[in-house]
């Protein structure tokens, strides 16, 4: 239920700034549209607002009343997801609205395998945005004759809950986290003429 909701306002959210970037008003000269780029930062400021609202001011906070309320099992043990779960949840309920915009988090060092670099584009702007966190790694990528452009925006540990489950799980190749280090990062696509 909390993921359909977050899925479709976010979802809303990107068919409108998606036809933002398709459409425009061009005078003469220009081009048509939003700049690929821009749509990108839209759409992270977005992700990014809602991933911290959603770990500090729901996640942490229950938490810290001693209530445990998001933990990896959440469907199995009736709590809610965790923050990573909750973006990854968004990016799929997004995908399938059908509009060619995926979104997924990624690490080079993930706790499960499946949320490591795609392609080496990935592994590329996971190291840049690693290095330098103030600056997204960007470009277009071509997939079955479709440009799409992507965006990797660094994924910040932005509540100690983030820190405490990476620490401490099993399956993590890293135990030294700490508030606000880079993570891995957010990986934002979508088509482009």
């Amino acid at each position: 239920m909390i993921e359909r909701i977050a899925g479709r306002i976010l979802g809303g959210l990107f068919a409108i700034m998606l036809a933002g970037a398709a459409v425009g008003v061009a005078q003469a000269g220009e081009t048509a549209g939003i700049p690929p780029e821009m749509v990108a930062e839209y759409i992270h400021a977005v992700i990014q607002a809602d991933r911290t609202i959603y770990s500090t001011h729901v996640v942490e906070r229950l938490q810290d009343l001693k209530i445990p309320v998001a933990v990896e099992e959440w469907k199995s043990r009736g709590t809610l997801p965790l923050p990573a779960q909750m973006l990854q949840m968004t990016g799929q309920e997004v995908q399938g609205l059908g509009l060619g915009l995926r979104i997924r988090l990624a690490s080079l060092g993930p706790i499960y395998k499946k949320n490591g670099p795609a392609d080496q584009f990935e592994r590329a702007g996971l190291e840049a945005v690693a290095k330098n966190p103030r600056k997204p790694y960007t470009g277009i990528i071509t997939e079955n004759d479709r440009h799409f452009f992507k965006a990797i925006y660094p994924d910040r540990a932005v509540s100690i809950t983030c820190v405490a489950c990476h620490n401490s799980h099993e399956l993590s190749t890293k135990r030294d986290y700490k508030l606000y280090d880079v993570m891995g990062g957010i990986i934002i696509s979508f088509p482009v003429q």
